[in-house]
């Protein structure tokens, strides 16, 4: 996998935070759940496309209209984005819902479940050997 350069890096920053106030204050699409946040920007080193995760704290199907919202809004975005950054191109966007918050709760339940399963032993070292 390549890895980002600087300028590279600097440029998903700037689209996150023009994304993020986009979502946040221009669009009034109903199917945009308020709780959507983006989470990461990906724009390819020729400034061609850009893949935007982002996550929705709700359930499956606000997820899904937000997902369809957020689609059908990609090119009011990308001339949003245009307006405001100044590059030599202006990204295709593609919006991906980023699941790693739930995958995250999702291994915390498993292992506190095996942690109530298995009570966590005293260990074997004995303090009172090292005291002075």
């Amino acid at each position: 996998m390549r890895k980002n350069s600087i300028k590279n890096t600097r440029i998903n920053q700037e689209v996150l935070k023009e994304i993020s106030n986009c979502i946040r204050g221009e669009l009034s699409d109903p199917r945009i759940h308020p709780f959507t946040s983006v989470t990461e920007v990906y724009v390819a080193p020729d400034l061609k496309t850009a893949k935007i995760y982002i996550s929705v704290l709700s359930g499956e199907e606000e997820k899904a209209d937000t997902l369809k919202g957020l689609k059908s809004a990609s090119s009011f975005m990308r001339s949003y984005l245009a307006r405001t950054l100044n590059m030599r191109y202006t990204p295709e966007l593609t919006f991906i819902l980023d699941e790693s918050m739930e995958n995250g709760e999702k291994m915390d339940a498993i292992i506190d479940k095996v942690m109530s399963e298995n009570p966590v032993r005293e260990c074997c070292y004995d303090e009172s050997k090292y005291k002075d």
